[in-house]
């Protein structure tokens, strides 16, 4: 169900975003942990001052296969997002009929929760992620595949059966404390993404080694937002497509500090859930 406007929201901002300064020097993302430290991000960067929409009064219709986002409603029965065990039995659930309602696969697999707070005390306090600060996108050509042959290590024959279909990462992103009031999601329109554009960057976590994008500057990209997200409200963003028609396969975005944010809003705390979705 698409998400209701606010009436009195903000047409557009106008803000410094962090792009990758070309694709000559190495780069490499080295995420954070949780719990107070910072993602690395070595390489050289630059900020270009963009302006982002308001997805909500630009009069634009968002679909994941054309933009690569979308924003929908969806109340959630789940009382506690940190609590490991109500998100399984209550959450997950409730992700996976999204996802499949959304898109119209066949299946979903979760893989994936992360937690965020932009707020120092709380990344200590619940030993979770900072909100990410560069413009990127989570998985590459490379990466997408295998991440998922990854997560079916015990079923190799499954895994290789499923590479044999379409199938897409999709990420589920919502509030976990009342309305986002600073450090929101930007979107660019993946349908004004060249591949040129998209830079492929070794991602180094303690876990395992992994792949993302990150992105150079084009002004042809065009940005947008929901300003005020609710917690009755979820993001679906494509971050990986195996189909190659010309459908959105990814979705480069990134946090942002909002103008508009009163000087006593809430610090933004999220969860991100990421979903391997066949079709």
């Amino acid at each position: 169900m698409p998400a209701h406007p606010h009436p009195h929201s903000i047409d557009l901002v106008e803000v410094p975003l962090k792009y990758l300064a070309n694709d000559k020097a190495p780069a490499v993302y080295i995420p954070s942990r949780g719990g107070g430290d910072a993602t690395e991000h070595k390489g050289a960067y630059i900020e270009h001052r963009v302006t982002i929409q308001n997805g909500r009064t630009s009069g634009q219709s968002f679909e994941l296969d054309q933009q690569g986002f979308t924003l929908v409603s969806q109340l959630s029965k789940v009382k506690d997002f940190y609590d490991d065990e109500e998100i399984a039995a209550v959450y997950e659930n409730e992700i996976k009929q999204l996802v499949l309602t959304a898109t119209g696969a066949d299946r979903v697999e979760i893989f994936d929760h992360t937690r965020r707070a932009a707020s120092l005390a709380v990344q200590k306090a619940r030993m979770i992620r900072e909100p990410a600060s560069i413009i990127h996108n989570d998985y590459t050509e490379r990466s997408g595949p295998k991440r998922l042959c990854d997560h079916f290590s015990d079923t190799p024959d499954e895994a290789r059966a499923l590479l044999e279909r379409r199938f897409a990462i999709i990420n589920v992103w919502r509030s976990i404390r009342g309305t986002v009031r600073d450090a929101p999601l930007a979107f660019c329109d993946a349908s004004t993404l060249a591949p040129q554009d998209l830079v492929p960057v070794e991602r180094q976590a303690r876990e395992r080694i992994g792949e993302i994008q990150l992105a150079l500057y084009n002004p042809a990209h065009r940005w947008y937002y929901f300003p005020q997200m609710r917690a009755d409200e979820a993001l679906l963003f494509k971050t990986f497509d195996s189909a190659t028609d010309g459908r959105a396969r990814f979705t480069i975005h990134t946090s942002f500090h909002d103008p508009n944010a009163p000087a006593e809003a809430a610090p933004r705390e999220s969860i991100e859930s990421r979903c391997f979705v066949f079709f």
